[in-house]
């Protein structure tokens, strides 16, 4: 069997958005764009059962509703599975859950961020610790991405490593083992994804002291973030050490 890319569904977006823009799995889908490898998706809140880690050549896991911290029956399985799959090598991505779910899989503590809600486009600052990694090596110190999230990682696993921060978030990005990233910010959302989360949320955000139409406003593409997925993809198809950076900067 050839190994595919895993889409591994972790929750919904709102009803009205999936029927204008699709799901989570369908903008990381086309956020991949021409991927070497199959793409596949399971949705991991009613799957019987995890594919064998020998069937994967990376796995993608998507934002949610849920919080990590209810330790869903569901959830805590996946996160076992997760572990053993970093363990494994196998290529990771977690996006907003799947971050905080890999971190809690690999021993690090998720819980309610104290200064509450982050949303909107935010500037994401690397790490010096990024500049060889062999995903977000070659992106810019600084760059743009979409924050949807209430918790947060407030504890790295042990061994991890802090790839990025915003002024909120301090563990915006981070990698654990060679090839398991995982990122707090959304790179698979569009402008209009972002809107329509800031248009949802508007009441607790007016409730944080923030203006829900300024924020609209300042909504603005993610292009660095986005390439993210693409340079995923084409991680999945090669080992990568610390050294390969430069091989993927600009998404070549």
């Amino acid at each position: 069997m050839t190994p595919y890319l895993l889409i591994l569904k972790t929750g919904d977006t709102f009803a009205d958005m999936a029927r204008e823009l699709g799901d989570f799995e369908d903008w990381i889908r086309r956020g991949l764009q021409d991927p070497p490898r199959e793409v596949r998706v399971l949705d991991a809140r009613s799957a019987s059962a995890l594919p064998s880690l020998d069937e994967l050549a990376g796995v993608l896991i998507t934002g949610s509703h849920h919080m990590v911290s209810h330790r869903a029956p569901w959830s805590e399985a996946l996160a076992q599975w997760l572990a053993q799959a970093v363990r494994a090598d196998v290529p990771v991505l977690g996006i907003c859950y799947g971050h905080q779910l890999l971190a809690h899989a690999m021993g690090g503590e998720v819980d309610d961020h104290p200064q509450g809600l982050e949303v909107g486009t935010v500037p994401i600052c690397l790490d010096e610790q990024a500049q060889d990694d062999p995903l977000l090596g070659g992106l810019p110190v600084t760059f743009l991405g979409q924050m949807v999230h209430q918790q947060s990682v407030r504890r790295l696993p042990p061994g991890a490593v802090r790839l990025a921060h915003s002024a909120h978030e301090p563990h915006a990005a981070f990698r654990v083992g060679r090839r398991a990233w995982g990122v707090q910010f959304h790179p698979e959302f569009s402008p209009a994804a972002m809107c329509g989360y800031i248009a949802h949320l508007s009441e607790e955000l007016r409730h944080q002291g923030a203006d829900p139409q300024a924020m609209r406003e300042a909504v603005k593409a993610t292009d660095w973030a986005a390439a993210l997925l693409v340079r995923f993809g084409r991680l999945s198809c090669k080992r990568a050490a610390p050294g390969d950076a430069a091989a993927y900067a600009n998404g070549r």
